[in-house]
């Protein structure tokens, strides 16, 4: 039965809406603001976008940050999803709560910290072999990693957690091999747990402003890095344009993958009602 809500939590509801997102409405609409003063509108234009596209080292930021937030996404989801069926699979075993404090700790460390403890740990192995020589690219995937996986394994050790493991055991009882269990069975039921994570490391990695400073070298600099250095002279709409085309592209992903979770979760509910019938 579908419950009244009462006048004062809409309230607070409409005004925690416009809280989060008047600045970011603000934002786009001065992006196609023809004045370079962001705060006074001075009509509308788009030449911003055209300034967006025609300045090189904003590009290359962008494409850098993106290239590092993939990597660091597919990695922390493969190490996260491993770390979470080592601690939910495998029971009580000699040294698990060392490991799970470990995995856990990037959640709860400040970001100076674990920035400045990389960067110690970075200039002092770089003589060894198979180690960077010099911060760039590979220090910054490493170091977001390290920051990431915790959070992927959270989310998979959370869907593993109330994973119905009687579906596996029918399964190999009609002869299927572990692997093909795994890929027929486990996978496509953790196929969301492994999807929110990804999204989550690619997120935080592509954000991230802290770690990213300590372990990047003088001539590796992240989108993040260079809208922080330009908005210490101030803000500009061309940092506007490019906020909003970023804002617009995660508007996208999120519709979609709301409208493909919602098909699989249609999927499902028909397969258990036909199930039920049957």
């Amino acid at each position: 039965m579908s419950r009244r809500v009462s006048p004062g939590i809409r309230l607070v509801m409409w005004t925690g809406f416009l809280f989060l997102y008047v600045p970011i409405l603000s934002m786009i609409v001065f992006s196609f603001n023809e004045s370079k003063l962001v705060t006074v509108w001075g009509g509308f234009s788009t030449k911003w976008y055209g300034e967006l596209l025609r300045d090189r080292q904003m590009l290359a930021g962008a494409w850098l940050s993106l290239q590092i937030a993939f990597v660091t996404a597919c990695g922390a989801t493969v190490l996260g999803t491993l770390a979470a069926f080592a601690l939910v699979r495998h029971g009580r075993f000699r040294g698990r709560t060392l490991f799970s404090g470990m995995v856990s700790a990037p959640l709860v460390m400040p970001e100076v910290i674990t920035g400045l403890s990389l960067l110690l740990l970075f200039v002092a192995l770089a003589p060894l072999p198979f180690m960077p020589a010099t911060r760039g690219f590979a220090t910054i995937v490493i170091a977001h990693m390290t920051l990431t996986l915790a959070y992927v394994t959270v989310i998979v050790q959370s869907r593993l957690a109330t994973f119905d493991i009687s579906l596996e055991e029918a399964a190999m009882d009609l002869g299927a091999r572990p692997l093909t269990v795994f890929r027929t069975i486990t996978l496509p039921l953790i196929a969301p747990a492994l999807a929110s994570g990804w999204l989550l490391a690619f997120t935080l990695s592509l954000d991230d402003l802290v770690i990213a400073s300590f372990t990047a070298g003088p001539s590796t600099n992240t989108l993040p890095m260079m809208i922080f250095s330009k908005v210490r002279l101030g803000v500009t709409p061309e940092i506007n344009a490019l906020a909003t085309i970023m804002v617009s592209v995660v508007a996208v992903f999120v519709v979609v993958a709301g409208v493909l979770l919602a098909r699989q979760e249609r999927m499902r509910l028909r397969d258990s009602q036909a199930a039920a019938r049957g």
